[in-house]
């Protein structure tokens, strides 16, 4: 098969899921809950390999007390772990989001910046957590690459096998999807994830796309 044969068998598979994805999930969103963008990329740090449950329920206190960027850089270390002490690497989580605090009101106003570059400089805040700010606040057309996309866009078959970065998944879902869609594909994939297409035992039997799915095709 050539490569154009390739890309056109591709455009119409990631076209065909992106139907079955708007009828089955018109709503696609993130679970995190938030009052500001400030409050929603603490959210994000914390959630790193931890749950959106267990996030949400350390956070309803945390931005009561420390609601705003200001108030929180000028927390001390041992008053904030006392809040996500729960939270996976609790340490390590509570000295970034007091550190981009700092940063936010240091270097932007105590705004945060809706750039990429200007993003990747917050302590704490990789790649993946500046395209969840980017889609999520700003609709833009960025998708995060966290285990669940990573996960159930190799088993779709919507990236090959050889795609084995996250950044090399981004680059192809990116290309895949349509530019205005990605800030809702990046959930579609997210919540099948979590819900349906779970990392150690897939629901199969309860899959939509099951027919468009590599991994059931390969173990069914």
């Amino acid at each position: 098969m050539n490569h154009n044969s390739k890309q056109t068998l591709m455009k119409n598979k990631f076209e065909r899921i992106t139907e079955i994805f708007e009828r089955e999930m018109p709503v696609a969103e993130t679970e995190l809950k938030f009052g500001s963008p400030f409050q929603l990329l603490v959210a994000v740090i914390l959630s790193a390999q931890c749950t959106d449950k267990r996030v949400n329920i350390v956070t309803k206190s945390l931005f009561r007390d420390f609601p705003t960027p200001d108030i929180l850089a000028a927390a001390s270390f041992d008053h904030v772990y006392e809040y996500v002490r729960s939270v996976s690497y609790p340490r390590a989580k509570t000295q970034h989001i007091i550190e981009m605090a700092k940063r936010l009101v240091e270097n932007f106003n105590g705004e945060v910046p809706g750039d990429m570059d200007d993003l990747l400089t917050l302590p704490g805040v990789g790649r993946k957590t500046a395209n969840v700010m980017l889609s999520v606040v700003w609709g833009k057309a960025a998708m995060a690459v966290d285990t669940h996309v990573f996960r159930v866009s190799h088993r779709l078959g919507l990236v090959s096998p050889d795609a084995s970065t996250p950044l090399a998944v981004e680059k192809v879902l990116t290309e895949g999807f349509a530019p205005h869609l990605l800030p809702k594909a990046h959930h579609w994939l997210i919540l099948h994830g979590r819900y349906v297409c779970t990392a150690r035992k897939p629901h199969c039997s309860e899959c939509y796309l099951a027919n468009e799915c590599a991994y059931f095709k390969n173990n069914s």
